[in-house]
């Protein structure tokens, strides 16, 4: 019955795959250059290896540990889905970090032999298209893989086992498919996680020093060869930005759609007895998986016309055409298929349209999900236009750098506040229209529907990180000032798509985290399958102490982040002091600098420093439920999602400002300001504050939040009625 929707999910997967590996070939075969700038490509690479193995090799152990216990409690299955999980996001990372470092030299190589912008924009759009479509592919792969072998295979998905069951080491009660599914979810945050914030700190560390002691005290160009943190800043790329970004992506897309898939299983369990039939609700739960392999071929459509089309000489424009153009097809084959995957299924039943709440009948679902796609456009917009040097609030902080790096970083947490506002209205807005049309399905539904369009959106804001990396090998190897036009032109485009993605990811992060919010909400059992909770009551005391709670969390996760960062940072300014003091010719061009010693640096701090946080996000809600029960977690979620969401794009937008504020001076905005000047070094300031904001704190608070919900979602069915709370009241009782 469901073989020709499996068939075009795995037929786009596979499509994926194929355009991805034919691009990193393609990209592999192009001349590297000369022998310094593959020198310099060498070391950034050999870099980038080293910090991810030493991570990956952490991430496996606490995989391993995981995976146990998830065994132990609940059951084999969902200990093997969090494996596929942390494997595929583990993958999909690697894979990007790889192509970068593949591609980064290329393209400046490609920017020295054409002195073609347009040449050069496909190149890193190429490379950048290799993780967006891995990513993409990788996530709806291990689903498919969840259905096929979980739900079809082991029959999980059949009528009888689509109810409660009793199970486990506390003989539990969840349904087994929805378990499996939350821990797939729960592999790739696990790796998400380690990624982010131990990128974060590695590259913001490296690009502190470098900033700090290089273009304040030595006034020396961003990238010079002779500072020694420059190759760190250029690695710290890599592991945060590529590998980072692309395991957020990952987990932000499928926490999406397995939000759907729970949410869909639990309400047919609480509706009405037979109000949801069995065909509409395996329909339900498969519906946001083949709307996903829609968009994984949309987005290499997209993503394939920017390519094989002949080179523009405007990269902003180029790279929307491959969002734009991924989005649209999107909308029009998600409308097709909506109507057939739910033309026949008495949608407009009073029964069925009272569990459901679809008022506009078979296109329900998808309606939820272009108001998604609109709001994830939306926000980036807005995200574009806080950050951008294109428009005024920027331009204007630019400006201000002549009054003093004070009001720098005044008008910068200004700018950063206001920007708040627009974007949680279109979240709101979003949230409102979703539900009026399909209910809490159709929430998910906005959800999954943002991050359709993912393999394209990850594909534009690689190629930042690339064009970032080409400019910094282009400068370090000594070519001509040509290429390095070239180079920055993107690299100036890679700053503005990287906000918008931060926004985007941002966007996504909430409409995932409130989606399995409220899949935790409908996920509570009680009394061995007899009772269920529908909702929380705010004004609840144990709710409302948990919102306090989390409302806090978000706040003492970054300052732990920021801290880990300018711990890192400072042994950074140390080293390269050290250096410039204890080698005088490294100034003069007559020493090597030891780039290996602060690679070391970033790396180490990185390490130790990421341990603590991860251990934040994951054992608040467990700690908290055994403690205090469901009720106190759900608040927990509540308050953190809300303060996470304002932090994350206060931090994003004012951190991206500050950078794109110094690169405007650097290019001429205020008259004889340039490199140098005190209002460039007002602008370094400035941006040196807005570093650990907008590539630590920021991109890690949404997984943040996400992570917290997966969590929470999987661990009710235990402490849901396994707490602190429920015994004292047994043993009064």
């Amino acid at each position: 019955m469901f073989v020709p929707f499996i068939v075009f999910a795995s037929s786009a997967v596979v499509l994926a795959v194929l355009f991805a590996l034919y691009n990193f070939f393609k990209v592999k075969k192009l001349k590297s250059g000369t022998e310094k700038m593959t020198e310099i490509a060498g070391a950034i690479s050999e870099g980038a290896a080293a910090f991810i193995a030493h991570e990956y090799k952490i991430i496996a152990i606490a995989a391993a540990g995981v995976a146990v216990l998830l065994g132990v409690v609940l059951d084999v299955y969902s200990a093997v889905a969090f494996v596929i999980g942390t494997t595929l996001s583990g993958a999909a990372g690697l894979v990007g970090m790889k192509i970068a470092t593949i591609a980064n030299v290329r393209v400046a190589n490609t920017a020295r032999e054409q002195k073609s912008l347009g040449k050069t924009l496909k190149v890193a759009f190429r490379g950048g298209s290799v993780m967006g479509l891995c990513v993409g592919g990788f996530a709806i792969f291990g689903l498919l893989l969840c259905f096929l072998i979980f739900g079809f295979g082991f029959k999980l998905l059949d009528t009888a086992n689509i109810t409660v069951m009793p199970n486990g080491l506390f003989d539990l009660t969840y349904i087994p498919f929805t378990m499996v599914v939350s821990c797939y979810a729960l592999g790739c945050s696990m790796v998400a996680l380690f990624n982010r914030i131990g990128g974060g700190i590695y590259t913001k560390a490296a690009d502190m020093g470098a900033d700090l002691v290089g273009k304040t005290e030595e006034h020396i160009p961003e990238d010079d060869p002779r500072n020694p943190a420059t190759i760190a800043d250029n690695v710290g790329d890599n592991v945060g930005d590529v590998a980072g970004l692309g395991s957020d992506l990952l987990e932000s897309y499928v926490g999406a759609i397995i939000a759907a898939v729970v949410l869909a299983a639990y309400t047919s369990f609480t509706a009405i007895a037979g109000s949801i039939p069995p065909e509409l609700l395996q329909r339900l739960m498969l519906f946001p998986v083949t709307f996903a392999g829609l968009g994984m071929i949309a987005c290499v459509i997209g993503i394939a016309f920017v390519i094989f089309k002949k080179p523009g000489d405007k990269p902003h424009t180029e790279l929307n055409i491959a969002l734009w153009t991924s989005a649209a097809l999107i909308v029009v084959g998600g409308g097709v298929l909506s109507y057939l995957f739910f033309k026949d299924q008495n949608i407009d039943s009073p029964a069925v349209k009272a569990a459901l709440n679809f008022t506009a009948g078979p296109l329900s679902p998808w309606i939820g999900a272009v108001i998604g796609i609109v709001c994830g456009i939306v926000i980036g917009l807005l995200a574009e236009y806080y950050t951008s040097a294109d428009y005024k609030p920027t331009q204007n902080l630019a400006k201000i750098t002549s009054e003093g790096t004070a009001l720098t970083i005044t008008k910068g947490l200004a700018l950063g506040m206001k920007s708040c506002f627009f974007p949680v209205i279109v979240l709101a807005a979003s949230v409102i229209g979703a539900y009026s049309v399909a209910g809490v399905y159709g929430v998910t539904m906005a959800a999954v529907g943002m991050l359709s369009f993912v393999a394209a959106t990850v594909s534009v804001d690689t190629y930042g990180p690339i064009a970032d990396n080409a400019g910094g090998i282009s400068e370090m190897s000594g070519l001509d000032p040509e290429v390095r036009k070239i180079t920055d032109k993107l690299d100036s485009v890679g700053n503005t798509t990287a906000a918008i993605g931060k926004g985007f990811a941002i966007g996504s992060g909430a409409l995932a985290a409130l989606s399995l919010l409220i899949s935790f909400i409908h996920s509570q059992i009680k009394d061995g399958g007899t009772g269920h909770t529908n909702g929380l009551d705010i004004i609840n005391y144990m709710t409302l102490a948990g919102a306090f709670i989390g409302g806090a969390l978000p706040f003492f996760f970054s300052g732990m982040l920021t801290d880990a960062v300018a711990k890192s940072a400072r042994k950074m300014v140390k080293e390269v002091r050290r250096q410039f003091k204890e080698m005088p010719g490294i100034l003069t061009g007559e020493q090597r600098p030891d780039y290996k010693q602060c690679i070391k640096i970033s790396a180490a701090g990185a390490i130790s420093e990421m341990k603590l946080p991860v251990l934040l996000a994951i054992g608040v809600p467990i700690l908290g439920g055994f403690a205090l029960g469901a009720d106190f977690v759900g608040g927990i979620l509540i308050g953190a999602t809300i303060t996470a969401i304002m932090l994350a794009i206060f931090t994003a937008n004012a951190g991206g400002a500050w950078d794109n504020a110094k690169k405007a001076v650097e290019q001429g905005l205020i008259e004889g300001a340039g490199k140098g000047s005190p209002e460039h070094d007002a602008a370094v300031v400035g941006d040196t504050v807005g570093d650990p904001l907008k590539d630590t704190v920021g991109p890690s608070l949404d997984i943040l939040i996400k992570i917290m919900a997966t969590v929470s979602l999987i661990g009710v069915s235990i402490f849901g009625e396994n707490n602190l709370i429920e015994l004292i009241k047994s043993l009064i009782g």
